[in-house]
């Protein structure tokens, strides 16, 4: 079968290349065509467009690259009547998918969303259009599937990605060999994880860099991306001579002793690591005061919201301050009851989560849907 995939961000990519790996394993002839990352096209056939051409972050931004956008929607449609798909796999990426989800059902290609859209969140009346467009929702938070059934929607809860993942992806060197291959003095690590798109890692990197000067006792490593230019990084840390390593985020986090993490996806893989973390996050002005106004939940991070109480520290927009952050790094590395509750809550939070195989389990689905005659699956529980 051919699969057109979208996923416009570097979690998307990450869980849509092992998506497409046990699809591979379910359906042998499965041909691909796909708008991600790097992660994807190491499983092979054809990327359209690298997620980092795609991704615009907040309100204004958003307003400021609408241009760019709709001129991306409006190719994508093109290439998907070329392309004639047999199923249109959407990941995540709301903004984008939702109005090409629209288009595909209208045009009589079916539709499968794997990682739900966060209408839990803001938006709830986006579940109208997904109720009407999408055929298949794969969701992967434990909460999603009551949240969706309120909504007289069933959907498959297959389990957090994540879990695979990392335990696909880490086999990280052993301490010594580590530091060996990064040049990294025997210090112990703080990991900082400024975020996956530039406007963010201007945002967040620098005030993280503040606090790297107050502990003289600890070496501050960034995790960086090949999908950024290392350029880009060094200019932002050439007076502080921070240590960035490219691409092994989760080696970094395996020999961290805490972790200073951007809002996103990091936090939960951070904790699914068993890292200690403060989570960090400041938006452009307007975008803050209109998220503050819509958004519908009590925290931000994942790692909190599925575990629905603070169990990481969160310091959002003014609270995002070097003073801050050095206290709350302060507690998680030298309070050591403080340290030991975040540990203990991190392993009820994998509980949650589901367990192992959650990109199997999605992919076998959707193959078993795509062979049934009918999508009359659309309506079964």
């Amino acid at each position: 079968m051919k699969y057109y995939i979208i996923a416009g961000e570097a979690s998307g990519d990450l869980h849509a290349a092992n998506l497409m790996k046990h699809i591979k394993s379910h359906d042998p002839e499965a041909r691909f065509r796909f708008w991600g990352g790097d992660k994807m096209q190491a499983q092979g056939q054809e990327l359209v467009k690298h997620y980092r051409d795609l991704a615009f972050m907040g309100f204004s931004e958003v307003v400021m690259n609408l241009r760019t956008i709709l001129r991306n929607i409006r190719f994508c449609k093109d290439d998907i009547v070329r392309y004639e798909p047999d199923v249109i796999i959407l990941v995540d990426y709301p903004g984008f998918n939702l109005r090409i989800a629209e288009f595909a059902h209208n045009s009589g290609y079916r539709v499968f969303y794997y990682i739900s859209p966060q209408v839990w969140a803001w938006k709830q009346s986006r579940v109208k259009k997904i109720k009407k467009y999408v055929e298949r929702m794969f969701v992967i938070l434990p909460f999603e599937q009551e949240f969706y059934a309120k909504h007289n929607f069933p959907v498959d809860f297959v389990g957090h990605p994540l879990l695979d993942a990392i335990e696909e992806d880490i086999h990280p060197p052993d301490r010594e060999e580590f530091l060996k291959k990064n040049d990294l003095p025997e210090k112990p690590i703080v990991a900082l994880l400024p975020g996956s798109r530039k406007q963010e890692i201007a945002g967040m990197l620098a005030v993280m860099l503040e606090v790297a000067d107050r502990f003289s006792g600890y070496q501050f490593v960034i995790a960086g991306m090949s999908s950024i230019p290392k350029a880009f990084y060094d200019k932002i840390t050439k007076e502080h001579g921070i240590k960035i390593i490219i691409d092994q985020t989760y080696a970094l986090l395996s020999h961290a002793e805490a972790a200073l993490v951007t809002s996103g996806t990091a936090t939960l893989e951070t904790a699914l690591m068993e890292v200690p973390e403060v989570v960090c996050y400041r938006g452009s002005g307007v975008s803050y005061q209109i998220a503050k106004r819509l958004v519908k939940v009590d925290y931000i991070s994942l790692v909190n919201l599925i575990m629905k109480r603070e169990i990481i520290k969160e310091l959002i927009q003014n609270e995002f301050t070097s003073d801050n952050l050095a206290h709350e790094l302060d507690k998680i590395l030298h309070n050591g009851q403080i340290r030991n509750k975040m540990l203990d809550d991190y392993k009820l939070l994998k509980k949650k989560l589901g367990g192992k195989g959650a990109s199997e389990h999605a992919a076998r689905l959707m193959v078993e849907y795509l062979n049934e005659n009918s999508k009359t699956a659309k309506y079964e529980t």
